[in-house]
């Protein structure tokens, strides 16, 4: 995998988390940087762990399953891209609720790992073909912080319509990176 395909991966990993901070920030009374910072640090960590954890799955399959990774790769991606597109075009019917101050770092990793699910499988999908795996769980622990941190600032301004509209691309851009893989091993077969 290229600096480019991590780099995309990385965005397309944390815009579920976007999306959740985005809500996060818009339920805040007045978000300060430093609470967002601390919502990105939590969500970066874990979007930066379940990576790997995937990927030491996936290394153990690896080896059985090796004349039908780019497929196995190419089919997770789609899925996990097309869930991402469904939850990005569902109606939001949550009812509004007062602006609180500080959300607790049990709801925060409760929701980062929800939204880190996803990398979870991509890391299983990372096994089958030739990247780095620490590089890669390090660029989408620190896009996803970055993200993050961006969203909860701008989540009071902007509200839950643009978190949906960036999972939405996330899972374009997941199911782009599997074609991608699939096309790559298929030319060079």
């Amino acid at each position: 995998m290229n600096a480019l395909s991590t780099l995309v991966l990385a965005f397309a990993m944390s815009t579920d988390a976007f999306a959740a901070a985005v809500g996060k920030g818009a339920a805040l009374h007045k978000p300060r940087l430093s609470e967002a910072l601390r919502t990105g640090v939590i969500f970066g960590v874990i979007e930066a762990i379940t990576p790997v954890i995937g990927w030491a799955l996936g290394s153990v399959a690896a080896r059985y399953v090796q004349q039908w990774d780019h497929w196995i790769a190419f089919v997770m991606l789609c899925i996990l891209g097309g869930m991402m597109i469904r939850n990005g075009l569902a109606a939001d019917h949550n009812e509004a609720a007062p602006p609180v101050g500080r959300h607790s770092f049990w709801l925060l990793a409760a929701t980062g790992f929800a939204t880190s699910i996803d990398a979870m499988a991509v890391g299983v999908s990372l096994a089958f073909i030739d990247t780095n795996i620490v590089v890669t769980a390090l660029a989408i622990g620190l896009t996803t912080m970055l993200m993050v941190t961006l969203g909860v600032m701008v989540g009071r301004l902007i509200g839950n319509v643009a978190g949906k509209r960036a999972e939405v691309l996330g899972g374009l851009a997941l199911i782009g990176i599997g074609a991608t893989i699939l096309y790559e091993h298929l030319k060079a077969a």
